[in-house]
């Protein structure tokens, strides 16, 4: 059973999942010169249906499924409890990891990546996404729905076929709620359409942009290469934005790899989406980030919370745009 513990030194919380210790690993590292060889069929393979539950949605292709939901195996959230916080002595605290754990397997191909899906791929994963918000938001047990992509060994993935993971919380995660506070304390409209428009103005750390859509290496970007992609249609959820504006969300976020990819070669990554909770009415603006592999935390960034990024975000936007448009 899964359970939540927070820490009395910084007010955040921690699941512990013990079961997930016993999840079979058949990652495999992305070198084509690697013979590594699953010892089992792969899960999320088409033919392989069986070794999942049954999916939860599926997208047909011709006769043929091109993405699929299913339920995760191994959740770190399951379980329909409304969110309750037991005290344990005098500073322990604890709660039931309740909510929703889904895996997005997003291409049938084994080997494939965000980067290869063609346009309506690309944006139909955003579709199927907002789908399963819409569907976690009438639950009265999730709170917050956080959508997450780890490509890559070192970005955290066991399984290597491409997938994506959708847990519904019962709780909004502290990073979220120190975004809403920042929407609420920017005095100068919208926060991050302003910094759309500032870093047009300079274009200094733009790597993509249309009429619908921006992508940019952050200010203040925490690793190398991180980049953010912002709708130019503000929805504070991402279940009320357009049809337009989320074909062209996941076709950039298709490009934005596809830069990484490029300038860089097939690098571990992480993917964040960031939606304002279920229930919340304040002002936000969803966005989603993207944190590349490439260095390590030390002992500076964990103990201090700063973080040292050698590359900046100038430096990185140059480097993504001079590969030219993914083909």
């Amino acid at each position: 059973m899964s359970q939540m513990r927070l820490n009395p030194l910084n007010g955040r919380w921690v699941t512990i999942v013990p079961d997930r210790a016993e999840r079979p690993s058949d990652f495999a590292p992305r070198d084509p010169s690697d013979d590594y060889t699953l010892d089992r069929p792969c899960p999320f393979c088409p033919g392989n249906e069986e070794e999942t539950p049954p999916a939860l949605e599926t997208i047909d292709d011709d006769g043929r499924w091109s993405m699929r939901v299913i339920p995760n195996r191994y959740p770190a959230f399951d379980g329909d409890d409304a969110f309750a916080v037991h005290n344990i002595g005098p500073v322990h605290v604890k709660a039931e990891a309740s909510g929703i754990h889904e895996v997005f397997v997003y291409a049938p191909d084994h080997l494939g990546a965000l980067h290869d899906l063609d346009d309506e791929h690309a944006a139909e994963l955003m579709h199927v996404l907002k789908r399963r918000l819409a569907e976690h938001a009438a639950l009265p047990f999730v709170r917050y729905t956080q959508v997450i992509v780890n490509h890559g060994r070192e970005a955290g993935a066991s399984v290597e076929h491409p997938h994506g993971q959708i847990l519904g919380l019962p709780f909004v995660p502290s990073e979220v709620l120190d975004e809403e506070r920042a929407f609420a304390r920017f005095a100068g409209g919208s926060l991050l359409e302003t910094t759309i428009a500032a870093e047009l103005a300079t274009d200094d750390r733009i790597v993509i942009q249309n009429d619908d859509v921006v992508v940019m290496c952050p200010w203040a970007s925490g690793v190398p290469y991180e980049m953010i992609i912002v709708p130019r249609e503000q929805h504070a959820h991402l279940p009320d934005a357009s049809d337009r504006s989320l074909d062209a969300v996941g076709i950039a976020l298709r490009d934005a790899i596809g830069h990484l990819n490029k300038a860089l070669g097939d690098v571990a990554f992480n993917l964040g989406l960031h939606t304002a909770p279920h229930q919340h009415t304040g002002d936000y603006h969803w966005h989603m980030h993207i944190w590349p592999q490439i260095t390590t935390q030390a002992g500076f960034e964990r103990g201090t919370g700063v973080m040292i990024n050698i590359v900046s975000p100038e430096e990185a936007a140059a480097t993504l745009r001079s590969v030219g448009a993914p083909v």
